[in-house]
């Protein structure tokens, strides 16, 4: 997994994914220590049904794509909203 040997600071996952599906890559990322804390912005052209579901197992945020369509600074929104909830370690310094 790429997110285990290069840790970005937030992952789009997209839930329609030719191996795995997108709620198995969430639920390996959100069990693995070096990758749990990142924040993972779920999106996808299903209903939001699944928003709750995806959230309560570790998504920070749950966007359905043609919401983006409408309104494209959600994504970017949703990705700032992220980051700006990761705790950032002070240096004694």
């Amino acid at each position: 997994m790429l997110a285990g040997s290069s840790v970005p600071d937030v992952i789009v996952l997209d839930m329609l994914l030719p191996k795995l599906s997108g709620p198995e890559v969430l639920r390996s990322l959100k069990k693995n220590d070096l990758t749990a804390h990142i924040p993972v912005i779920v999106l996808s052209s299903l209903s939001q049904n699944n928003g709750p579901k995806l959230v309560q197992e570790g998504a920070a945020v749950f966007l359905e794509k043609g919401s983006l369509l409408e309104d494209p600074g959600l994504l970017l929104e949703a990705i700032t909203s992220a980051l700006s909830r990761i705790a950032v370690p002070i240096n004694p310094d």
